[in-house]
């Protein structure tokens, strides 16, 4: 019973792979992935490193203050330090931040990625083309670190976290995750 799920999602995967009319040469998604994957690390340590720091250094408020603060400049620094028409930004269906919300075509791409996370077949990776020169090079983000759900687990609305949530982020809806949960993903857009 479980075949015919595994076989749609594959399908589906497939499908997003080679969403475009022409199909990607081995060589130019060798190429994507490589830009992709290491433009992903570098937005993952350099945000992951400093949301460390200020956890340690101030407790959930810390992190939370930084990440309010500082996430979305450092994610514009390491834009910056890209190659010529690369950029990464983080996404999520269930956002904190306005500036993380997904586009049309990035929404399908994480409910997509959901269902293949519920059916246990998560790619390392998902690559879309969107035009004749523009990709995107998915990563899925799961929550694997305890410290995560901090910020994002069940949160107490009457708390001093849960309030400066409140106060910033109305309508947030980065909360209630549990371990190895899919985040979100972060994408790399690649125009050649």
């Amino acid at each position: 019973m479980k075949l015919l799920p595994t076989i749609t999602l594959l399908t589906l995967n497939a499908a997003l792979l080679l969403a475009s009319s022409e199909v990607i040469k081995e060589e130019k998604l060798e190429q994507i992935v490589k830009t992709g994957d290491a433009s992903a690390k570098v937005l993952l340590k350099t945000l992951g490193s400093n949301l460390e720091k200020h956890m340690k250094s101030g407790g959930v408020m810390g992190a939370f203050n930084f990440c309010a603060d500082e996430a979305y400049p450092l994610t514009e620094g390491v834009n910056k330090g890209l190659e010529k028409g690369v950029s990464v930004k983080r996404i999520s269906l269930k956002y904190r931040n306005p500036a993380n919300a997904p586009k049309a075509d990035e929404i399908a791409v994480l409910e997509s990625l959901n269902a293949m996370k519920a059916s246990n077949t998560l790619p390392a990776y998902i690559v879309k083309q969107t035009d004749d020169k523009t990709f995107k090079y998915y990563k899925p983000l799961v929550i694997e670190k305890e410290a995560c759900l901090k910020c994002h687990g069940k949160i107490m609305k009457d708390s001093e976290l849960g309030k400066a949530l409140g106060a910033r982020y109305p309508l947030d809806t980065a909360i209630n995750y549990e371990m190895n949960d899919l985040r979100g993903a972060v994408v790399v857009t690649i125009t050649k």
